[in-house]
């Protein structure tokens, strides 16, 4: 496992925990970073993706609800969610990682860590993202820093 993949597993971590949790995914962040126990110290790509996923989760949310046209995202696994935040920040805000690695990530994450039909899922909705995303308003696909700091799985305060 590279150790790109092995950060990735350990952002999923976090956003899962978070979820699970009704936590704040910045706090949540913030104790794997200074309270890693047991566990190797954090990755610092990993932190990078889940400060990314915060700094960009309105937009992540909007543009994840759009791309899956079937479920919302609040009746999607945990797991899966978490899985599609990352990749998408990875395909719409992150040029070091090409679209083809970040759905291929996604999807072996998904085939190990979630249910059969979780691999099929997340590559049709990434794939529509990544179709999609040239579309994007300007603003949206520039990401600015919306500065919330959101409790997983539901929007950021005041939206």
């Amino acid at each position: 496992m590279s150790a790109r993949t092995k950060a990735r597993k350990r952002a999923l971590d976090i956003l899962f925990e978070a979820d699970q949790r009704g936590a704040n995914v910045s706090q949540v962040l913030e104790e794997r970073v200074t309270l890693s126990g047991r566990e190797t110290a954090l990755p610092e790509y990993a932190a990078q993706i889940v400060a990314g996923v915060v700094a960009h989760w309105t937009e992540i949310q909007e543009i994840l609800q759009e791309a899956s046209t079937e479920w919302t995202i609040d009746r999607m696994p945990a797991v899966d969610r978490a899985l599609l935040r990352i990749a998408t920040w990875e395909i719409l805000f992150n040029n070091e990682v090409t679209v083809a690695v970040a759905i291929d990530e996604a999807v072996g994450l998904a085939r190990d860590l979630s249910t059969d039909d979780s691999p099929r899922f997340i590559n049709g909705v990434l794939g529509t993202v990544a179709r999609d995303a040239p579309a994007l308003p300007s603003d949206t696909a520039a990401g600015a820093d919306t500065g919330t700091t959101p409790t997983d799985g539901q929007p950021p305060e005041g939206t």
